[in-house]
């Protein structure tokens, strides 16, 4: 079997989804975007995931999205579709439509609100897993979905033939070690936990934060694989700016008002998203002007 890091690649962005202003998607504005990640750093693209306001969208935005990712890049880095949902059902047709329009992969949330025993999980990824035969990211993020994925259901899951990740928004690193275990590639599901995950044996993070510094997460990628973990280390502390701004509000707020000031026009967001208070605005460009991306308000 080959290992996810051959297909997929170390830093995956869950790109936002960039909005008109009568509310309708800017597919455009979009394609640009991907095209510009890809440029900077990213491996390939998530699309439809939480950062892309996936809750609002429609099955037939979705779709529309994944095939205009495939139609960006898809030549020249990846796309991994966002299946997942709270209903199994849906969740494998979402997979399907996905695998009919190209997608290389899927990214399937723990089903979250209804809280599913841990063998309902099994059985969820299961019956996702017969609708493609291609890769599967679990994603297991307990503080938005309340459960979490214990370690002998990795194990579990790790028997499914066509499940080859885990995407782990968790910062318990006996689990991610456990992961790592079983065969399974480990993503970082939070950007602050990319170089720890990385020391475990991890393969790279699926990134909110490579909208801004995507060059820089893809070197502490390859430095820690070259074994300079004091390179991976120094270029992670002066990444501390754009982690703090994911502190500022709910994702992915502050990280879309961060892409509209460098210049990419990704648009408002979708209720019950709010945009950002003049307060966490000026927060947002406190951050990127500390990373060196932005002239401080005040210098202007």
């Amino acid at each position: 079997m080959r290992r996810i890091l051959q297909v997929l690649g170390s830093v995956l962005t869950a790109i936002v989804t960039p909005f008109h202003e009568n509310g309708k998607i800017d597919f455009d504005a979009f394609q640009r975007l991907a095209q510009h990640l890809v440029d900077n750093g990213s491996d390939g693209i998530v699309v439809a995931g939480t950062t892309g306001e996936s809750p609002t969208l429609s099955d037939s935005e979705r779709n529309d999205l994944i095939r205009a990712a495939v139609e960006a890049i898809g030549e020249r880095a990846t796309v991994v579709a966002g299946t997942g949902t709270y209903s199994t059902r849906h969740s494998v047709c979402l997979t399907r439509d996905a695998h009919e329009l190209g997608a290389d992969a899927f990214l399937v949330v723990t089903p979250y609100y209804n809280k599913p025993p841990q063998r309902g999980i099994v059985a969820h990824f299961r019956e996702i897993a017969k609708a493609s035969d291609r890769p599967i990211i679990v994603y297991n993020i307990p503080s938005r979905v309340i459960v979490n994925i214990e370690p002998d259901t990795i194990t579990r899951l790790s028997e499914i033939e066509t499940v080859r990740a885990v995407k782990q928004a968790h910062d318990d690193l006996d689990e991610a070690r456990h992961i790592v275990a079983t065969g399974l590639d480990l993503y970082a599901g939070d950007d602050p936990l990319l170089l720890r995950f990385l020391e475990l044996g991890g393969v790279g993070v699926i990134s909110v934060v490579a909208h801004i510094v995507g060059r820089q997460l893809s070197d502490v990628v390859r430095a820690a694989r070259e074994g300079d973990l004091e390179r991976a280390r120094e270029i992670d502390r002066e990444l501390a700016p754009v982690y703090e701004l994911l502190k500022i509000a709910t994702n992915p707020i502050p990280v879309k008002a961060a892409v509209n000031l460098l210049g990419h026009d990704v648009g408002g967001y979708r209720l019950p998203l709010v945009p950002p208070t003049d307060e966490e605005l000026a927060q947002v460009r406190d951050c990127l002007a500390r990373l060196g991306l932005l002239v401080p308000a005040q210098s202007r």
